[in-house]
């Protein structure tokens, strides 16, 4: 019997993880149900209002995914600041449909993160 080894495996795009989960023998079937959760993404959004970066952080978590947000969001909600969105490519395609439900100023980050990940391919 031979001992474990393990490794980190950078996996960067859908293409992938696709061929690293087929590499190890899975079932075809189950190979695009696991490849968005595979690939991790940390997404810097400039610009934000805060009173924004807060729906985004409440719509991310409800998904599984986290958001960096400034300290000061609740305290100065007209403000603008980066954000960064961490998450797998299945939970950023679930934002996107989340914040897709919210008005223009939101929906603009949803289509800004949508064309985000159809390069992660």
């Amino acid at each position: 019997m031979t001992s474990p080894r393990l490794e980190v495996v950078e996996v960067a795009t859908l293409a992938e993880a696709r061929e690293e989960i087929f590499g190890i023998g899975c079932d075809p079937r189950s190979v695009e149900i696991m490849a968005p959760k595979a690939v991790l993404k940390v997404v810097r959004c400039h610009n934000i209002l805060l009173q924004d970066a807060v729906i985004i952080k409440q719509d991310m978590l409800s998904v599984g995914g986290e958001v960096a947000i400034p300290k000061n969001a609740y305290e100065a909600p007209e403000e603008s600041a980066d954000i960064l969105i961490f998450g797998t490519v299945a939970h950023l395609t679930r934002l996107v449909q989340k914040l897709d439900r919210h008005y223009p100023r939101i929906r603009a980050v949803a289509k800004e993160l949508s064309m985000l990940l159809a390069a992660v391919e």
